[in-house]
């Protein structure tokens, strides 16, 4: 049932971009899945960028009667911006997303639902998962990176299945291509995050190439993650120990350099480690001098900064104060 707007308790975003399916069965699909938890539910689709096929699609529905909501941004920001333009129109207690394109099979959206039972994030991980050889080892080389750099184990982070509760998007920013790193990044606010197993639709079909750039920015990704889960409050762990690294090597470079000039008469002039070593303390210098600027606007802002979450708080019963007889005659002692 999709309910009105008072009683809404799943929130269902769907980005929709350059891949995507016909708008109308992709909508029916994904109904029926949500209809089997017998829950109030909405859609809304962000379409980013111009697709008159898909707004004329969602305005048919709409006349329906469905309980579809479009949001249309100016030009093409990004699958993160769009997710997060679905946010801010999300009125469920529970939200979810779903690419715009067929990714899983409908009918096991209520595992990743039934999921929020034991955690605050479902992720969907397609398994079995379909593809050539050379299709698994860069998934493998791609999740392998991301672990070693943040600590966190997943397994599918291309799937674009998830369900989280409401809380999460309220504490979670996204920008750029983060969308991928929801998870890592909900993980690293304290919330609990745990893969679902969903069977992969036999309609996911990625028929192109992915150019060298590709590549190229999901290693940036990558460090990005890696910076944000790792350093945002600690900048000069970052910068200071490349930083020092770098200055240290050029510091010893200039006293063997001096030392040959004293000891042995070698000549400084015209000799490159002479600059190769004067640039790495000086580079190291810098970035040390950076990672402590970072500090220093840190500790300012560091009451405005909330990188954890409360599970739950006990009080005491105010209504039975303890007893002052009750407690131990220490004076009594001895």
């Amino acid at each position: 049932m999709s309910g009105g707007q008072a009683d809404i308790v799943i929130s269902v975003v769907v980005p929709v971009g350059t891949r995507h399916a016909e708008i109308t069965g992709l909508y029916r699909d994904y109904q029926s899945g949500l209809q089997k938890l017998a829950l109030s539910y909405e859609f809304i689709f962000v379409l980013d960028g111009r697709y008159p096929d898909v707004s004329a699609a969602l305005e048919e529905l709409q006349r329906r009667g469905e309980p579809v909501t479009a949001v249309s941004l100016t030009r093409s920001f990004g699958e993160a911006t769009a997710l997060m333009a679905g946010f801010e129109e999300a009125r469920g207690s529970i939200v979810m997303t779903l690419p715009g394109y067929y990714q899983i099979e409908s009918s096991d959206i209520p595992t990743l639902v039934n999921a929020l039972a034991a955690c605050d994030v479902a992720v969907g991980r397609r398994w079995p998962r379909s593809g050539g050889r050379l299709e698994s080892l860069r998934r493998s080389v791609f999740h392998r990176a991301v672990r070693s750099m943040t600590g966190f184990r997943l397994s599918d982070l291309g799937c674009g299945a998830r369900a989280m509760k409401r809380r999460v998007i309220e504490e979670i920013y996204l920008y750029g291509d983060q969308h991928r790193f929801l998870a890592v990044l909900a993980h690293r606010q304290g919330f609990r995050v745990v893969e679902a197993d969903v069977r992969q639709s036999p309609r996911d079909r990625f028929e192109g190439r992915y150019r060298l750039r590709e590549y190229v920015h999901r290693a940036l990704d990558i460090m990005t993650v890696l910076f944000l889960v790792r350093f945002t409050k600690k900048p000069l762990r970052f910068f200071g120990m490349i930083g020092v690294t770098l200055g240290v090597i050029g510091a010893l470079l200039l006293v063997g350099l001096v030392v040959a000039r004293i000891a042995f008469g070698h000549p400084l002039a015209d000799r490159p480690a002479l600059l190769l070593s004067s640039l790495l303390a000086v580079l190291g210098l810098q970035l040390f001098a950076i990672g402590l600027l970072g500090e220093l606007i840190i500790f300012t802002h560091a009451r405005d900064i909330k990188d954890y979450q409360v599970e739950r708080v006990v009080h005491f019963d105010a209504a039975e104060p303890t007893s002052p007889s009750a407690a131990p005659d220490h004076a009594a002692v001895g």
